[in-house]
């Protein structure tokens, strides 16, 4: 199976310095889309294409723009700060080809320092969602009291199915985008990635954490850090699209 790859750029232009080089060796075709003026460095590496929006899209309707001009079975979408070491898309790309229902794969995250980075996780709470996105967080410390939402005392080795995963690096095949209709673009930036890898859990996809393959990728976490700003809005409000699509997540309180 050959690998399609698609890296969405938001005036991310010197990310992309860091991560084309490591990333265009690794995939039979490459797309970055530029939604917005100064998303591109000067230089590409050889074969790269651009697609340059008329005017800004959300990240979910990038995607699925990405995915509409490439061609391959397997499409990787990426953020332009996640650098894959070296065989980490051959290692996603061979175990998504050896598992008939794995729809998405993800690798194990490091931060750029090398410590862990929580990308697997379980499906968001009604109850986890408000500690980590209001002030109870500095009462109820989130990675203290959502241990399970973060899976911290899980570390495995081996690759294991899983809810769900940061969508910074996530390897797609592109029968279950077309089964379950591609990400949603009604998301703005938060979110779409839950909710991509919901539907094909209840389309019977399974989704796989593949820890032999490692990408690097600082975490920007804004919301995790300041109240109060416009991501934290972006992010109540792509919740509550989440709940809207799929009210039985209401029962699930913590």
């Amino acid at each position: 199976m050959k690998v399609s790859g698609v890296v969405v750029s938001h005036g991310h232009a010197a990310e992309l310095e860091q991560s084309l080089p490591a990333l265009a060796p690794q995939v039979d075709e490459l797309l970055v889309i530029a939604n917005v003026p100064g998303s591109v460095p000067a230089t590409l590496p050889e074969g790269v294409r651009v697609l340059e929006n008329e005017r800004p899209l959300s990240f979910a309707a990038n995607a699925n723009l990405g995915a509409a001009n490439t061609t391959h079975a397997l499409v990787l979408v990426a953020n332009p700060d996640a650098i894959p070491e070296p065989g980490a898309v051959p290692i996603l790309r061979d175990f998504v080809e050896s598992h008939p229902r794995c729809g998405v794969a993800g690798p194990r995250m490091l931060y750029n320092d090398g410590s862990w980075q929580a990308s697997r996780r379980s499906f968001p709470t009604v109850g986890a969602t408000l500690v980590r996105r209001t002030p109870l967080r500095l009462i109820f410390d989130p990675l203290t009291w959502q241990r399970r939402h973060y899976l911290l005392d899980e570390r495995p080795e081996e690759p294991v199915q899983t809810d769900t995963m940061l969508g910074a690096f996530l390897l797609l095949r592109r029968t279950m985008l077309d089964e379950i209709g591609g990400w949603d673009p009604g998301f703005r930036l938060y979110c779409e990635d839950i909710d991509l890898n919901y539907r094909a859990a209840r389309a019977g996809w399974e989704r796989w954490y593949v820890p032999a393959a490692v990408v690097r990728h600082e975490y920007a976490a804004v919301i995790d850090k300041r109240f109060l700003t416009w991501h934290t809005l972006w992010h109540a409000r792509a919740m509550l699209r989440f709940l809207r699509k799929h009210p039985e997540r209401l029962l699930a309180l913590r």
